[in-house]
């Protein structure tokens, strides 16, 4: 018969009397406890953090949906908010803020010494009226203040503009320089911020432009006067005009016949175009002189350089800025003629093989290159998707050769900071030529495209770079100066309003989050003035712009340049 236990033999397990005397089931007991003690714990920690993981993306996720409601109905601070939202890598925002600050000495210095004016001496502490007295340094100021969130600033920017900026001036305006300034950086403005008073001056002063396209053929007279017209072409072209002078003014005034409805200065602009496609070479290149009587050209320099290179940026860009639909698919062909001819323009140095583009006379080629035709790597990046695969990366790759190159002009000098041209000889690579640098962008211009487009981190070291060696080299008290040499570091006494527009804002960017001024919503003029990308479907849509198109963002080509000492 099997025995049974009795109650009590179980309960003695209870009796702490039973584990006294038996030591070993003590410690057993003891362990068993401990173990079970971290496995509830344990657990009740991984709860705890679980919903602390929860709560977080709950919470991420109401803000990415108000984010985007934000960015739907085209209100709030997009570009802070962009800026505050996106993960920030800590040595680009540290760089970014280098930026802003040198930003902030540079307007300041404009404030306190030539407010109003056109661009500021530094040295001499005063300012210069370089553009007619139209504020160019401020005008050209405002998208980079609002871009980098320095909305005080931009306010005092644009109380001026609507109490103090006024036209009716009787001056020798160059058409280019006034377009690409002053109507660009309204343009910009107004896009930016949606503040009409940016859209009536830019109205303002195109129409007082208007007759400088007035010619028998329509290529137009590249200077007039701002009050009583009168065009006509500076006395050292023989009367000629100048190619970038002539096709640089496109996207400006495309966008300003979008933005008020008024088809008349597209119309001016276009025709241009229209005209030169009529004498459009098999390789795309044109001489730097256009004759605006017969619009035939006349024998000149070809060059991606002054004079030449916004001519071929605008082919692009137009093609852009319709959002490459088939109303713009005429600039497009043009620019990769154009490109053709580039190519043939390509030579390299011995020993180093850094890739260059020659100049063109005849049927001779000069071994010589401008700085200011460092802004092609950009446009090669830029205008390299349009292509299929092969030659897409035909194109980018001779975009990242000719980069190489331009970062060498600056860090081939004493200072690290470029001269205004180079020369090639055999054996010898490369060789200043004119030896001043009055703070150009067209490099860093560059290499922010060819960061935003390869996401190669390379390109964010050379600018940085440039910009330390603008920091050491022409930072003083009283604002930013070129340099009369490169190689002694002597300085000059301007800061050019460029440097405000381009420079600095361009070098902002490169440290910024892509999604900030995104490339697939904007556009950058030849001054780096950012115009709202605006689909043309069939080659007018010249109504106004609609307001949910337009971003509620709160958040080159020569330019002359003025060396004086």
């Amino acid at each position: 018969m099997a025995r049974t236990r009795s109650s009590s033999s179980i309960f003695r397990y209870c009796n702490p009397g039973y584990y006294l005397k038996r030591p070993k089931r003590l410690a057993l007991l003891f362990i068993a406890f401990v173990c079970v003690s971290f496995i509830v714990w344990d657990r009740q920690t991984l709860v705890r953090e679980h919903e602390v993981e929860v709560a977080k993306l709950r919470e991420d996720l109401t803000q990415l949906q108000n984010f985007l409601e934000e960015l739907k109905t085209g209100e709030g601070n997009v570009i802070n908010k962009v800026q505050k939202d996106v993960p920030d890598d800590p040595i680009e925002l540290q760089r970014r803020e280098k930026v802003k600050d040198a930003m902030l000495h540079a307007w300041n210095s404009y404030v306190k010494y030539a407010w109003g004016q056109d661009e500021l001496q530094p040295q001499s502490k005063m300012g210069i009226n370089s553009f007619g007295g139209l504020g160019a340094t401020l005008i050209d100021a405002l998208d980079t203040l609002y871009i980098m969130g320095l909305h005080e600033q931009f306010q005092k920017g644009r109380e001026w503009v609507a109490n103090s900026l006024d036209f009716n001036k009787n001056y020798e305006a160059s058409v280019f320089e006034t377009t690409i300034r002053v109507v660009g950086g309204l343009l910009s403005a107004y896009d930016l911020s949606g503040d009409k008073v940016f859209l009536e001056k830019a109205k303002d002063i195109a129409d007082r432009l208007l007759p400088a396209w007035d010619s028998p053929s329509g290529i137009p007279f590249n200077i007039i006067n701002l009050a009583e017209g009168r065009p006509h072409n500076p006395g050292w072209t023989g009367g000629e005009s100048i190619l970038a002078d002539s096709g640089t003014e496109q996207l400006e005034f495309i966008a300003l016949s979008q933005r008020t409805g008024d088809p008349k200065y597209q119309q001016k602009a276009e025709n241009v175009i229209t005209q030169l496609s009529k004498i459009f070479p098999d390789d795309g290149l044109l001489p730097i002189y256009i004759d605006p009587h017969r619009g035939t050209t006349a024998y000149s320099t070809i060059t991606f350089g002054a004079m030449g290179d916004s001519f071929y940026e605008y082919l692009l860009k137009v093609w852009i800025q319709g959002n490459k639909t088939e109303a713009v698919k005429r600039y497009r062909e043009m620019w990769e003629k154009s490109m053709k001819g580039l190519l043939s323009l390509v030579r390299r140095t011995t020993p180093s093989s850094f890739a260059y583009i020659c100049e063109k006379n005849g049927d001779s080629l000069t071994d010589k290159m401008d700085e200011l035709a460092c802004f092609a790597p950009g446009m090669l990046a830029l205008g390299s998707s349009g292509y299929g695969p092969d030659e897409a990366q035909k194109i980018l790759s001779l975009a990242e050769e000719l980069a190489w190159t331009c970062y060498n002009f600056y860090q081939s000098t004493p200072t690290k900071l470029a001269g205004e041209n180079y020369f090639f000889h055999a054996g010898q690579d490369m060789n200043v030529g004119t030896s001043w640098n009055i703070l150009r962008p067209e490099t860093v211009e560059s290499l922010f495209y060819l960061w935003r487009l390869t996401g190669n981190k390379t390109y964010q070291e050379w600018g940085w770079n440039i910009f330390q060696a603008f920091e050491k080299n022409s930072r003083i008290e009283s604002g930013y100066v070129g340099l009369k040499d490169v190689n002694s570091g002597v300085k000059d006494n301007m800061m050019q309003s460029f440097f405000l527009a381009e420079t600095l804002k361009y070098l902002y960017l490169l440290f910024s989050p892509p999604s900030v001024i995104s490339l697939d919503e904007w556009v950058f003029n030849t001054e780096a003035h950012p115009i709202k990308i605006v689909p043309r479907l069939n080659g007018e849509n010249l109504g106004n712009t609609d307001e949910k198109e337009r971003p509620k963002i709160k958040l080159r080509s020569r330019k002359e340049g003025h060396l004086r000492g």
